[in-house]
């Protein structure tokens, strides 16, 4: 079997996913929670996450922006690089969204980028933070969550990111000793 034709029957269930989601009418409340939560992936959260930890005079508020820093600049290269390397076509570049008509950032989708970066916050900071982890998971949740539901990623890109950018959160919490 060669590469391309793997790669094609990998790529069924992310199709199949992708027209069912395309037909799906969700409730204003959730498409509304989604479009949220894709925009508070684009930075602005994690933004106010570090904001939040600074102004919180722990004395691990240094190590932990630190770590967090760490993982989301690696993370952001190593999105880079998989996504010119890879090339594969973001679904709404295939299918347009029945729901949602957000204009993507780039014009690739594997890994997903909001997903690694959504992860390697959570899982940086959370490490520093137990008390934070179940509400820093439920935003990365959330943002990794949209980038499917709104089109802009297959749910392979989005579980791929996920999984790079919680490892990046957690080899960065480690060297920075937490």
């Amino acid at each position: 079997m060669t590469f391309s034709r793997a790669a094609a029957s990998l790529s069924v269930p992310d199709y199949f996913l992708m027209h069912r989601v395309n037909r799906w009418r969700p409730p204003r409340w959730f498409r509304v929670w989604m479009l949220a939560a894709t925009r508070a992936g684009d930075g602005w959260l994690w933004w106010c996450c570090g904001i939040a930890v600074e102004s919180s005079g722990n004395a691990a508020k240094d190590h932990a922006l630190a770590a967090a820093a760490l993982a989301v600049v690696t993370g952001i290269a190593v999105f880079k690089i998989l996504k010119h390397a890879v090339g594969r076509k973001r679904p709404c570049a295939i299918t347009p969204h029945c729901w949602a008509n957000l204009l993507p950032p780039d014009q690739f989708s594997f890994p997903s980028g909001h997903s690694i970066t959504a992860f390697a916050v959570a899982i940086s900071l959370g490490t520093f933070y137990p008390a934070a982890m179940l509400v820093l998971l439920f935003c990365a949740a959330s943002v990794a969550a949209s980038r499917v539901l709104l089109g802009m990623h297959f749910l392979s890109d989005v579980v791929a990111g996920s999984g790079l950018g919680a490892a990046l959160g957690c080899a960065a919490a480690l060297l920075f000793g937490a």
